[in-house]
């Protein structure tokens, strides 16, 4: 189960200023390219999305400008504030609807197996039970619908430290485990891999499951100030779109992103 919603109350600050930095602004602008990529499969009229664990709105308020109806669902209050603030800037407070619960124990009313699309982005690192997870995940999710996983690639933590710190030692021994640490969140972590992860969704009745990357390049560029240049972020994310799909790259990116469909039966 996550941790207690307190420690991600109390982050808020932190976690809006990752957001807002180039790191965190390629993190949405990524996953919502690779979600167009799909989307329009599902047909033309606004479609019906839940936001898993979706926080503050970072991936459910781009979803609403474009005309869809997101329910977002969350367990710690701050971050649902800050959604219902974000929606009312962004005037799409008619589209969202936030609702305070935990993403694995949800009400009857949202488990009924009638949204179009489901989000569960970044929860998985935070669970024990990742099949009775991504159970909960598609059990809100139609026949034929689409399902959108995303989590830290465990691929991308040794070669991380040894491009960031410089420190091969530590790179070698995290090679053979799978647990980490949030520093923003001060919460443990368990990582996982898309190739984990793939055989799961199968299981559990999900078929054409597409593999993505999401910051291929960006985490292993030393120089974050220039990340900053509005030129260099451009080219950057450019690059970033372009291998998003492309092997070898989604396999060492700092997150993966897994988008399928539910088996109509």
């Amino acid at each position: 189960m996550p941790e207690a919603p307190e420690k991600f109350n109390t982050a808020m600050t932190t976690w809006r200023e990752w957001q807002d930095a180039p790191w965190g602004r390629l993190r949405y602008s990524i996953a919502e390219a690779n979600l167009l990529r799909h989307l329009d499969s599902l047909g033309g009229e606004p479609l019906r999305i839940l936001d898993l664990a979706g926080g503050d709105g970072g991936d459910a308020i781009r979803l609403a400008a474009r005309g869809h109806h997101v329910t977002i669902v969350d367990y710690a209050p701050a971050m649902l504030a800050v959604a219902t603030e974000r929606a009312a800037a962004g005037g799409v407070t008619a589209l969202i609807n936030c609702v305070e619960a935990d993403a694995t124990d949800l009400p009857r009313d949202l488990a009924n197996g009638k949204f179009d699309v489901v989000l569960c982005h970044n929860l998985l690192q935070y669970m024990e039970d990742i099949p009775g997870t991504l159970t909960s995940v598609l059990a809100p999710l139609k026949p034929g619908g689409l399902v959108s996983v995303m989590a830290i690639n465990r691929h991308s933590v040794s070669l991380n430290i040894a491009v960031r710190e410089m420190d091969p030692a530590a790179a070698l021994a995290a090679l053979d485990t799978d647990q980490a640490r949030t520093q923003m969140f001060n919460s443990a972590l368990t990582l996982h891999t898309a190739e984990e992860i793939i055989p799961t969704l199968r299981k559990l009745g999900c078929r054409d499951i597409a593999h993505y990357g999401i910051r291929s390049f960006c985490d292993y560029i030393t120089d974050d100030a220039r990340k900053h240049e509005p030129d260099f972020y451009a080219d950057l994310e450019r690059l970033e779109l372009a291998t998003t799909a492309r092997p070898p790259y989604m396999h060492t990116a700092r997150l993966f992103q897994l988008i399928a469909w539910k088996q109509t039966n």
